[in-house]
């Protein structure tokens, strides 16, 4: 086994270097804030969790930095939000053809910076382009009646999707008049983000771009009075950190958190089927918002499902995603390869380790003997496949979504117990029931606390017109998707309200100063679109 030619780190940013000269050095990578590419930040070492091999690592600014990159922003917002929508439009689909002649550029840093088989980082590139080329071509009913916010939007997402959830939402949000900030996540994606960003800025974009720590930056890039919007996707600790920031500010949110979405099966039958749904949710290792970490299934039919899901997991294929026995060969088609970090692979390990000491049941645990890997290769942000059966109710295992390929299997016996145990997390983004008469199915989905419930088939955020949400605890602020994306990054022309609920109307409330009550998951009030 071997590295396939033409695919090693050094190719990837000598390619980018060459692409991209302005935004890459020999030695590190930039920021860019007020126009200009800044060699500014202090550089810290990187390594990618395929085998530990030492990548571009974060040019992390401090707090004041972050405060310049704003301001930047804010004068950048000025000039783009008075440009007229067909010259905007014109810029993006530049931009978005840029990106596309880097497209495979684009996914092998994906592979190298945060661990996407080929395929997968090929999908998250693909999904961002066709899903901005589709805004390009409805935008002019989205935005008509509505301008762009007052100020620019700044971003902070998480890690697993660089192109097809944090670029896309970038690129829509200067389409609708914006400039946009976004900080490079922590834990990987700096060089394909750069790489997009340069290649948009090219175009006349205004996107600023810089990395440093979430607690330094969060009072700048998530409570600073002159941003327009945030946007933040994550963890509900780190979420709710940032909604403590934008409290009493009256300002448009989309908080997007964690939630342990969960899949019941219930009066059922279609085995096959299932376990080809079972062997696709372990798509990425489940690194994923929409990813099913949780089955509840009812007692009656457990050595069914069993059946099913030892047949799903016993076919999955994991490992290094760069790995060939000769040049020649393609790139291996893996289900997911290394999670995140070392760091996580161990934290899930160990929590798999408590829970089965505390009486959870290891009904599979595969070894990672059986992955694909180089000769001698650091492993160590690698985790097979593992499923727990009654996962304790004293593990994180049981409330919380683990981020990686473990499932956790609850029985019950009654339909109460069922949607109390779906509803183990007080809300989430997806949800699945597995029945087979549409009665049924119509008579629990409702009761599951989730914004998105399919029936025999996994939902998951959607493209293009698809709206996206949460319930409960897993979201705060605007829904998004479609026109809601649109509409979370503009106000009403008019002032005037678009949507009824009950509930305050103050500012706070509404997640915007021009009294338009968006559709979304508010402190006072939840409004469905």
């Amino acid at each position: 086994m071997r590295i396939k030619p033409g695919t090693a780190w050094r190719d990837a940013y000598e390619r980018c270097c060459s692409a991209a000269p302005e935004a890459f050095h020999d030695d590190r990578v930039l920021n860019h804030w007020g126009g200009i590419w800044h060699r500014d930040g202090r550089p810290v070492p990187g390594f990618s969790p395929l085998d530990g091999t030492a990548i571009a690592g974060l040019p992390r600014i401090d707090r004041a930095g972050a405060g310049r990159a704003v301001a930047g922003a804010v004068e950048e917002h000025r000039r783009w939000r008075h440009l007229p929508l067909a010259e905007r439009k014109a810029m993006v689909s530049a931009a978005v053809e840029s990106m596309a002649a880097h497209r495979d550029l684009l996914a092998l840093l994906l592979v190298w910076e945060i661990g996407k088989p080929w395929k997968t980082a090929c999908a998250d590139v693909d999904r961002c382009l066709d899903g901005v080329r589709w805004y390009v071509a409805e935008i002019d009913r989205m935005v008509a009646g509505r301008m762009p916010l007052p100020g620019p939007v700044s971003n902070i997402a998480s890690w697993n999707y660089p192109m097809s959830v944090l670029m896309h939402a970038m690129l829509v949000q200067a389409l609708a008049g914006n400039a946009v900030i976004a900080k490079t996540p922590t834990d990987g994606g700096l060089c394909c983000l750069t790489l997009a960003c340069a290649l948009a800025v090219r175009e006349g974009l205004p996107f600023t771009l810089v990395s440093g720590g979430g607690a330094e930056l969060s009072p700048v890039l998530a409570g600073g009075r002159a941003l327009g919007s945030v946007s933040f996707v994550g963890g509900r600790d780190a979420g709710a950190k940032v909604a403590t920031s934008l409290a009493d500010l009256g300002r448009r949110h989309v908080l997007e958190q964690e939630g342990l979405n969960c899949w019941g099966v219930w009066e059922y039958g279609d085995w096959e089927l299932l376990t080809r749904q079972i062997r696709a949710s372990f798509d990425y290792g489940k690194q994923r918002c929409t990813a099913y970490p949780r089955f509840v299934v009812r007692r009656s039919l457990f050595h069914e499902f069993l059946g099913a899901y030892l047949a799903a997991v016993g076919s999955l294929r994991f490992g290094h995603p760069l790995a060939v026995a000769d040049p020649g060969d393609p790139l291996p088609e893996l289900d997911f390869g290394p999670l995140i970090n070392a760091s996580k692979a161990k934290e899930l390990a160990d929590q798999v380790d408590e829970a089965v000491a505390r009486g959870g049941v290891p009904v599979h645990r595969a070894s990672l003997d059986a992955g694909h890997f180089l000769p001698g290769q650091d492993i160590s942000a690698y985790l097979a496949p593992t499923a727990l059966l009654n996962p304790p109710r004293s593990s994180p295992l049981f409330h919380a979504e683990p981020f990686g390929p473990v499932d956790t299997i609850v029985l019950v016996d009654t339909e109460a117990e069922l949607l109390a145990a779906m509803n183990a997390s007080n809300g989430a983004l997806v949800a699945t029931l597995s029945c087979d008469e549409e009665e049924t199915f119509h008579r629990l989905a409702p009761e599951v606390r989730a914004f998105k419930v399919g029936h025999n088939r996994p939902r998951s955020r959607g493209d293009r017109e698809e709206l996206f949400g949460g319930l409960g605890a897993s979201w705060r602020g605007a829904f998004v998707g479609g026109e809601l994306l649109v509409r979370a990054s503009t106000v009403s022309s008019t002032g005037s309200s678009t949507g009824s609920s009950a509930g305050s109307s103050t500012a706070s409330s509404i997640g915007g100063p021009d009294g338009e009550r968006l559709p979304g998951n508010f402190p006072h009030y939840t409004l469905l679109p």
